[in-house]
């Protein structure tokens, strides 16, 4: 599906009960470590699989990883994502706080947990859309292995993360530990979620979530 196709529908609300099943997941997890009119968000086939890492498409090795930095922008130039990054912490319920609803075009980042190039896996989370317009990453399920995610940090770097698989992980097959743990101890990884699958009119809710994996591979100065 085009990026124009993907567009052309009505604004769907992100709504906080969807939030409350990807984050109920982070909040489980770190436990024991230390979230409109319908339509669909794609990639929507299967359970977990979505795009995977392509066959025959080398993948470049994993850089070093850097001091840690708070991130302040993220960029994804090959669709068209450029935001800025807020902190954001756990709600009363014990749940990470998404961005404000008066924000859809930022992007939230944990930061109770890694940040983006330092050891460990980096959560960065963002709206899909709102009641009348896409979010920031109402295209990220176009994200592809292999193309680069960019972050801007606090000390003057760019750490630049290769994408290695897209997912969707629908609520009954949430994996936490899955979704939100490193795939490789030491490595620096980042994980960018949002809501998809398909959009229940009744409870305007999603049934699923999007996350895009990457791991850092370059660093700029």
């Amino acid at each position: 599906m085009s990026s124009a196709e993907r567009s052309a529908g009505t604004g769907r609300l992100f709504t906080g009960v969807a939030w409350a099943v990807l984050l109920l997941g982070l909040w489980l997890w770190g436990r024991e470590v230390t979230a409109g009119p319908g339509g669909n968000s794609a990639p929507t086939t299967g359970d977990v699989a979505a795009v995977g890492r392509p066959l025959g498409v080398p993948m470049p090795p994993a850089h070093d990883p850097l001091e840690p930095a708070r991130p302040d922008r993220v960029e994804i130039p090959s669709i068209g994502i450029a935001a800025p990054v807020v902190p954001r912490g756990l709600d009363a319920m014990g749940a990470v706080d998404p961005p404000p609803y008066a924000m859809p075009q930022a992007v939230g980042w944990y930061d109770k947990g890694a940040q983006p190039g330092a050891p460990g896996a980096s959560l960065l989370v963002g709206h899909v859309d709102t009641e009348t317009k896409p979010a920031v990453f109402y295209d990220l399920s176009a994200a592809r292995p292999g193309e680069k995610i960019r972050v801007a940090r606090a000390d003057g770097s760019v750490a630049e993360f290769t994408i290695d698989d897209v997912r969707v992980f629908t609520r009954e097959r949430f994996d936490p530990a899955e979704v939100y743990g490193p795939r490789q101890d030491g490595r620096a990884e980042l994980r960018l979620i949002t809501c998809g699958g398909n959009f229940d009119r009744a409870t305007r809710t999603y049934d699923a979530n999007v996350v895009v994996s990457a791991y850092l591979t370059a660093v700029r100065r």
